[in-house]
């Protein structure tokens, strides 16, 4: 008997938050230069952004947004683009909105990287992964735990161009993602954005003795 491969059952809940994985075939890199996490961060903003906010997007792509459109289904909590393997963190409303989106997603940008790079067949590793998110302690370390996969390639976490940190920083205004849902808890009574933000900031990257892939548990980390 096939056994179903890790953490690709799907069950589901109206109101999840759920840890969204994958990773290249054969773990072959999915990004190869800047234009692709581009593409992939277009994507993002075409299926998560307000429709108005994106009127001025070319007509054909504008259409195929107003018949796709996830704004008021899915929030996009967190994202980190690796080379071979990608990260997000998703709260949906309905039970098949990750599914729906995540269809969209990885067809669109699958076709797309086929046809840039002259190359046919799957590009990632079997279906996405999902773990749900069960409680508030699991949510913020996975948030550390994301962030801080770029480490090794930026000396500056907030240097590297391709994940929500910048955004939980205060850098950049990123329409399309929900960082309130993370800060608040790092947020204290009668203090201004700044202060929650410098803490999150802290607990990120000083937090020597915190373990945060232990917390999360090994099922996030088979994606290397």
């Amino acid at each position: 008997m096939v056994m179903p491969a890790k953490n690709s059952v799907r069950q589901y809940e109206e109101g999840g938050i759920y840890h969204i994985y994958n990773r290249g075939i054969n773990k072959q890199d999915i990004f190869l230069d800047k234009k692709d996490y581009a593409m992939f961060l277009f994507y993002l903003k075409l299926y998560l952004e307000k429709p108005e906010n994106v009127k001025d997007i070319d007509i054909q792509k504008r259409n195929y947004l107003e018949r796709k459109n996830f704004y008021k289904n899915v929030d996009l909590l967190l994202y980190c683009l690796m080379p071979n393997h990608l990260h997000l963190s998703i709260k949906q409303e309905g039970e098949k909105d990750i599914t729906s989106l995540m269809r969209c997603l990885m067809l669109n940008y699958s076709m797309y990287f086929n046809k840039r790079h002259n190359r046919v067949g799957p590009l990632f590793q079997g279906r996405y992964k999902a773990v749900l998110v069960q409680n508030d302690e699991y949510l913020v370390h996975l948030s550390r735990y994301i962030h801080l996969n770029p480490s090794a390639k930026v000396p500056n976490l907030g240097e590297y161009d391709y994940s929500s940190y910048n955004a939980y920083l205060g850098n950049q205004n990123v329409d399309w993602l929900n960082t309130d849902l993370i800060l608040d808890y790092f947020a204290n009574q009668g203090e201004d954005r700044s202060g929650a933000i410098k803490s999150y900031k802290d607990f990120v990257e000083n937090s020597k003795k915190v373990d945060s892939e232990k917390i999360i548990g090994p099922l996030a980390l088979d994606n290397k």
